[in-house]
């Protein structure tokens, strides 16, 4: 079918009613890249003077709990991991520069941008894995868990602010989002001290997270590719650098800034299934 029969036939369809656009976008849907399976990397000792060694989940989170004043999200994270390796082997952890993480706060020196949390986590995985495979299915698993995961689930022993925040899913590794779609959901300002609170305790959700997920993979029972994001997998089979647009790369969530509007859910595939080869 060449392109100008293939916009008559749409347009006739959009004439016959919603029955016929249905039809037609179901007859003309691409489908989805596979669901990448899961895999077992092992453990790769390496000469790395940056070694690690397995740590208590529950008393880093309440590290960074602690720690978020004197830092903020990236720091409190990235910290709360790496003192403790310092207790235990001293130099080279002993004289790290803590304060260059307080750059990740509120997104990257307030940018709105990925979540210090987040960048705190991916910054340990960098400095603690050698192997790029292993570092990226690591970093990838903390992400996209962070997108699909209600949060803050923190309870701390004793509150610095005595306030419950309502958990909430963000879909999105930015901190922009993250915050907005809280603030929208529940009420409080961005600059409340409720808010404060909510992402004091999402650091240590995240800093536990970060520790299991070390623990899992020194272990060797880290499984990769276990949270999944179909909607990713649907944009880039067109999108991505399997499909013929090629005109994205990425593993984010794409709902939370991309919304799919009347006519790209119509026309887009068909669109798409008409287009040549690059």
């Amino acid at each position: 079918m060449d392109r100008r029969k293939a916009l008559k036939l749409a347009a006739g369809v959009v004439a016959g009613g919603g029955a016929g656009i249905i039809t037609l976008s179901s007859a003309f849907k691409t489908e989805a890249q596979p669901l990448s399976p899961g895999a077992n990397p092992e453990y790769k000792n390496t000469d790395s003077i940056w070694r690690y060694s397995l740590l208590d989940p529950e008393l880093t989170a309440e590290l960074a709990y602690k720690d978020y004043d004197h830092g903020s999200c990236m720091y409190a994270t990235f910290k709360s991991v790496v003192s403790q390796l310092a207790e235990k082997y001293g130099e080279p952890y002993t004289s790290f520069p803590f304060h260059m993480m307080k750059y990740g706060h509120g997104g990257v020196g307030g940018f709105g941008t990925i979540c210090g949390a987040l960048n705190g986590a991916s910054a340990l995985i960098g400095l603690l894995v050698t192997d790029k495979t292993i570092r990226d299915n690591l970093i990838t698993d903390i992400l996209r868990w962070y997108e699909n995961t209600k949060l803050p689930e923190y309870m701390p022993k004793t509150a610095i602010y005595d306030f419950l925040p309502p958990p909430t899913i963000t879909n999105s590794v930015l901190c922009h989002v993250s915050n907005t779609n809280w603030a929208k959901k529940t009420g409080y300002k961005v600059n409340s001290l409720e808010r404060k609170e909510r992402c004091r305790r999402l650091t240590s959700d995240v800093a536990y997270q970060v520790t299991s997920l070390m623990n899992e993979y020194h272990t060797n029972i880290f499984i990769a590719n276990k949270n999944d994001n179909e909607t990713v997998r649907e944009c880039m089979s067109c999108h991505g650098e399997q499909g013929k647009l090629v005109n994205t790369s990425g593993k984010m969530g794409c709902s939370s800034c991309h919304t799919e509007s009347v006519g790209h859910r119509i026309f887009a595939d068909i669109h798409y299934k008409i287009m040549k080869e690059k």
